[in-house]
C-alpha cells in the first residue's frame, strides 16, 4: 500500500509540475491560461514539491503574493501533515 502512495506522489507532482510549467509557457505566447484553482487543486491533492519547482526554475506566479501566499499555506499544511504521518504515527516503514 506504501508503494502505491508513493507511486501516488510521484505522478502528482510530476503532473503538478507540468502543469505549471504549461502555465509558464501559455502566459508567455499569450495563450488561455489555467485557472489558479486548478493551479492551486494540483498543490492540495499533493503536488506542492512539482508546483514549487516549476515556480522557482521558471519564475512562475512568485510576484503575485496572494498566489505565493496561498501556496506557502498548502506547503506548510503538507509539511504538518507529513510530520505527524512519520513522526507522530511513527511510519517509518513506509518504504518496506
Amino acid at each position: 500500500m506504501q508503494k502505491l502512495i508513493l507511486l501516488y506522489f510521484v505522478l502528482v507532482n510530476l503532473a503538478s509540475f507540468v502543469l505549471y510549467t504549461f502555465d509558464k509557457y501559455k502566459s508567455r505566447v499569450g495563450s488561455r491560461r489555467t485557472s489558479e484553482k486548478k493551479l492551486f487543486l494540483f498543490s492540495l491533492l499533493g503536488g506542492f514539491v512539482g508546483s514549487t519547482l516549476s515556480m522557482i526554475f521558471f519564475r512562475h506566479k512568485i510576484k503575485k503574493t496572494s498566489f505565493l501566499l496561498k501556496h506557502i499555506a498548502i506547503v506548510f499544511v503538507w509539511l504538518v501533515l507529513l510530520y505527524v504521518y512519520f513522526f507522530e504515527l511513527n511510519a517509518f516503514n513506509f518504504l518496506k
